[in-house]
């Protein structure tokens, strides 16, 4: 693992400690690496490196809208071969939130997730996803291996 020093306004070093403490990391290296490998994440997205991706898409939607639950249901099954899951809450008696993960080449899932938030009805929508390296398909069980891109892969940990 490589160090490196950084120097910090006092206001800033203050601000960043007060961030890092609200959200639970237990140093600041935790946090700066995390901040790094979403930069990176970015960088590369907006390059256009970025090949296949898991995504989550959320949105909510007014359900009496016209047609609304039939089109959104229609474009999903245009496109079930990007589709993992999909989630479907009812806030109250005119909202629903609906949260679907998907995975597949990063332009479909843009195209796919534009055309959902574009929908007239649909509210909040926001695309959160991750580029991956694809590995191999298993034949056997046919689903493939996905792996977070990039020289700091991502781990999974509690936040308190």
């Amino acid at each position: 693992m490589e160090r490196f020093t950084i120097s910090l306004e006092d206001d800033l070093a203050h601000a960043f400690d007060a961030l890092i403490a609200e959200r639970g990391y237990s140093s600041r290296s935790e946090a700066v690496r995390d901040m790094l490998r979403r930069e990176l994440e970015g960088a590369r997205q907006n390059r256009g490196d970025s090949g296949h991706c898991i995504a989550s898409l959320s949105y909510v939607f007014n359900h009496h809208e016209r047609d609304l639950a039939e089109r959104l249901t229609g474009i999903q099954h245009d496109h079930h071969d990007l589709s993992v899951s999909t989630l479907h809450a009812h806030l109250d008696h005119d909202n629903c939130i609906e949260c679907a993960i998907l995975r597949g080449p990063t332009a479909a899932v843009r195209r796919f997730a534009d055309s959902i938030m574009a929908q007239s009805g649909v509210r909040h929508g926001q695309l959160n996803l991750v580029t991956v390296d694809v590995a191999h398909t298993h034949s056997a069980h046919g689903h493939d291996h996905s792996h977070p891109q990039g020289p700091a892969h991502f781990h999974y940990r509690p936040r308190s």
